[in-house]
């Protein structure tokens, strides 16, 4: 059987031209994953794919194709319409209620990719394969039913490892609201001016301070006292390391005690990347993966696929050798809608699911913060400005690529320090939220996934098999 007798390729959906519609761009597609990145709103103006949900976006052009872009239309609302690049190709099920899912996992199979890479034409960088190309494509499907079990399964796996990133997404915004009072809006030291204004004593304005580090109010503070008289000491003696008062400076009040720096001084080292050889020879010899700046969000929801393995010069590595509480930096290769200076804190965690010795990539740079507990604040706080589109002001456009301009950054962004003590305690609570973001289940749900999915496909695999494999996801 062909492709084509399961698939309807590019089907017509019906969008009026001038209509506002959900788009998606090639950039959303994840490497290796299932579920679309983020959808924007647009004018429709006539061109582009087009496509609903249960569809497969599978996208045709070089490099996206060899880098796995590929994903399973989700998330409109029934009977709506988008559109995207027109680098996609829309793959729609004939019979959606046995095949939506078994066609995007195809999409997947090694083989079948392959074969499409097999098939692109055109000039160098600028390679396509065409939809007629995927329609000739033969497999020997097994039937139906089985086709349905086959994506039942595999959607499983997808499912959790869309729920832990959910959970991830979840955490990460913990860890930003928990920096975010501390050291952006000193909740801890405004919470003991405002009660101790308001003629409180130094123990009202005491528990002032463990409300805002905690959430928790007066009852629900006596309540954790009675119950966790160990953890509300600890909570007690955090909030006795910040201070009843601000003071001023030229750049504005802060926490008494603080000190206003540029973000170059927090640094004890800060070094360009490295790219080395794809094979080794006499000069580079060492093997190591490369993290480069579209790599920063996939580490983050660690799908490491597609994170390169290298040969480097020894005397590089030496210099370059990521640890952990080291912060990579993305500083070329931003474009019109997304500016360079994506960041990612460097864990225990990912530095053992890379394996093998890590370098930031040459368009990246390594920034090695003064102490691991500064290195969680000033990770988050990159992370925190480039949220809030502060990065566009330290941006160099040239020749078409966006740079970071490093040196003005690190010269003039000020950041709030606060002493150790307050940093120690703020590494302390934020650490095992970080840890869970990078642990390594998504990396292991991917790789039963990927094991079972040829044997899914083609029909080989047993109903028990089946359930064991999904029986050990459940348990990962």
């Amino acid at each position: 059987m062909k492709l084509s007798d399961l698939v309807i390729f590019n089907p017509k959906r019906p969008l009026k031209k001038g209509e506002s519609a959900a788009f998606v761009e090639m950039a959303a597609l994840p490497e290796n994953g299932r579920d679309i990145n983020r959808v924007d709103e647009k004018i429709f103006t006539g061109g582009g794919s087009k496509f609903a949900n249960k569809d497969t976006l599978f996208a045709r052009i070089t490099p996206c194709l060899e880098n796995g872009k590929t994903s399973l239309v989700s998330g409109l609302s029934d009977g709506e319409v988008a559109f995207g690049s027109t680098e996609f190709i829309v793959l729609a099920a004939k019979e959606p209620e046995y095949d939506s899912d078994y066609i995007y996992y195809l999409s997947r199979l090694g083989e079948f990719r392959s074969f499409a890479r097999s098939r692109m034409e055109g000039t160098s960088g600028r390679q396509r394969v065409a939809w007629q190309s995927l329609a000739d494509y033969e497999y020997d499907f097994p039937d139906k039913r089985l086709r349905k079990f086959a994506g039942d399964v595999l959607k499983k796996f997808d499912d959790k490892i869309l729920l832990n990133h959910q959970i991830n997404q979840t955490l990460e915004q913990m860890a930003q609201a928990l920096f975010k009072s501390w050291f952006v809006d000193f909740e801890p030291v405004k919470a003991k001016i405002t009660a101790l204004e308001a003629g409180g004593s130094q123990e009202d304005a005491m528990l002032a301070a463990m409300t805002a580090i905690s959430g928790k109010d007066a009852d629900a503070l006596a309540v954790f006292e009675r119950e966790h008289p160990e953890q509300y000491a600890e909570l007690k003696a955090t909030a006795g390391l910040f201070p009843s008062a601000m003071q001023e400076s030229e750049l504005g009040d802060i926490p008494e005690g603080w000190k206003f720096q540029p973000f170059g001084e927090l640094l004890s080292h800060t070094i360009g990347g490295d790219w080395g050889k794809d094979e080794s020879d006499d000069k580079h010899k060492m093997p190591v993966r490369i993290i480069r700046g579209t790599d920063i969000p996939n580490i983050k929801s660690c799908q490491d696929s597609n994170v390169p393995f290298r040969y480097v010069e020894e005397k590089k590595l030496k210099t370059r050798s990521l640890n952990a509480g080291d912060i990579v930096i993305e500083v070329s290769g931003g474009s019109p809608t997304q500016p360079t200076g994506r960041s990612i804190y460097v864990t225990d965690e990912i530095l053992k699911r890379l394996s093998l010795p890590v370098e930031p990539a040459s368009f990246c740079r390594l920034f090695r913060p003064k102490s691991m507990e500064l290195g969680m604040v000033l990770g988050l706080y990159l992370e925190k400005i480039y949220q809030d589109g502060k990065m566009w002001l330290y941006q160099n456009q040239s020749t078409g690529i966006s740079n970071f301009q490093t040196k003005v950054f690190l010269e003039n962004e000020i950041v709030a320090v606060a002493p150790s003590e307050i940093l120690k305690a703020f590494y302390k609570i934020s650490l095992p939220y970080v840890k869970l973001m990078r642990s390594s289940e998504n990396i292991k749900l991917a790789q039963l996934r990927d094991a079972l999915l040829p044997k899914l496909l083609s029909g080989e695999i047993t109903l028990p098999e089946a359930e064991q494999a999904v029986s050990e996801a459940e348990n990962v």
